[in-house]
This record gives structure tokens, sequence and C-alpha cells, in this order.
């Protein structure tokens, strides 16, 4: 089974650590943030197709074409696109109906989590926080599917997000993006309409660290400490 991660963003909440290397780049107690992510893939993913774009060359350099025992393929993002444009560029290596895993280099995640994922046809990982602004807000049914994803609602409907977990198929490709303000195209609007069509399961996550400001290094390093 194929993993796409998404790897190719400029990292500017990171500045100034992002202008040397980039996000996937920066060290999680030694070792690259993405490397972490390697880590918690499940052993049914033998192969990965990797997004990138600034700096590229440096992740490339690092992980070569099989890290883990798993094959690595590189595709290269030009410009600042937006995360659809990106996993659209994955569509010609993905066969009709085949199912993938989408994630991004923002958050480290346990094996058994997105293990639990993949026995689904379709799913997503879901967390609890307190403050759910600032995430996709996950609605689900009373099955345990999803009924509806909200990206930063100003009055979230449930302290339940989406931390960037999806099992899904080459029917999210059947769906249009909305160009964002900034000129970027962007999932959201591709998952929300996919999610809305397709019965997709929710799976809780357990062990999650989210990184998005410098300071997230440090706290990541803490949880990864407490948790061994």
């Amino acid at each position: 089974m194929k993993a796409i991660i998404l790897a190719a963003g400029e990292g500017k909440r990171m500045l100034p650590l992002t202008l040397e290397k980039p996000k996937p780049m920066l060290l999680v107690s030694g070792k690259p943030l993405l490397e972490y992510i390697f880590e918690c893939l499940p052993d049914e993913i033998d192969e990965i197709i990797l997004v990138v774009g600034y700096k590229g060359e440096m992740i490339e350099n690092y992980f070569g074409s099989n890290f883990y025992g798993k094959k690595i393929k590189y595709i290269v993002q030009t410009g600042v696109t937006g995360t659809a444009d990106a996993l659209k560029l994955c569509r010609p290596f993905l066969s009709n109906g085949e199912r993938f895993l989408l994630m991004y280099t923002d958050d480290i995640y346990d094996k058994e989590s997105i293990s639990r994922c993949l026995k689904h046809p379709l799913s997503l990982l879901i967390t609890e926080v307190s403050d759910p602004r600032r995430y996709g807000v996950v609605e689900l049914h009373p099955d345990g599917t999803v009924a509806a994803i909200e990206e930063k609602p100003e009055k979230p409907k449930t302290n339940l997000i989406a931390p960037g977990v999806y099992v899904l198929d080459t029917d999210i490709f059947n769906y249009e993006p909305v160009r964002s303000p900034n000129g970027e195209y962007y999932l959201t609007t591709m998952l929300g309409d996919f999610l809305r069509d397709r019965k997709v399961y929710a799976e809780k996550g357990g062990f999650w660290v989210t990184i998005a400001y410098p300071d997230d290094l440090k706290a990541a390093e803490n949880k990864i400490k407490e948790r061994r």
C-alpha cells in the first residue's frame, strides 16, 4: 500500500529555523521530524510518494530511494500552490480505485492508531482537543462514521478534530478544490465533499504531537521522552 506524504511547504511559521532547512528536516531529539513520520507508518505501507518543494534536495539526500525498507518516490511541487495541487501531482502514480494513506509533515503519531485506520476501506484519524478552532472540526454519525468536517470554525460543534491522517482512494480526485484568497488550493473542500459523499470511518488517535511553531519542538521532545 502507498503512503502520500506532503512535505513541500516553506514552513513560514517555523522561521527563523526554516531559513536553512525545510520543516520536515528540523530536529526533534536529534532526528528529523520526517523520520518520526516514517517510524509511525504501519507495516502494510511499502511505498511512499513524497511531495517535496522548498529545499527538497535536503530531504532526498537524507532519505534516499529506500528508508526503513520502504521505497520512496519523490515528486517536486514547484511554486506555492497548496496542498490540493500537491496531492494532484500524485494522481499518475495511483491506479484507478487504489486506496492510499495521506499524511502531512506537521505532526507525530503512534503507529497503532494509523494501523487501526488501515483496517477500514476509508477512514480518518480524530483526536479531542480543548480548543478546536485552529483545526478541521469533525462531526460523527451515531455509527462512528464521519458526518462533516469544518475547517477552523469560530463556533465548533464538537471538540473532535482531524490531525491529518486519512485513508482515501482515487475518487478524491473527482472533487475540485476551491481557490483560497492567498491563491493556493487547499485540500479542505476536496476532503469535505469526499467525506460527505462516502462512508468514512473515524478512528480515535492515541499519541499525537503537533508542531507548528519553534517552541513546539521542545514540547515534542518532552512528550516523546514521557512516552518512552
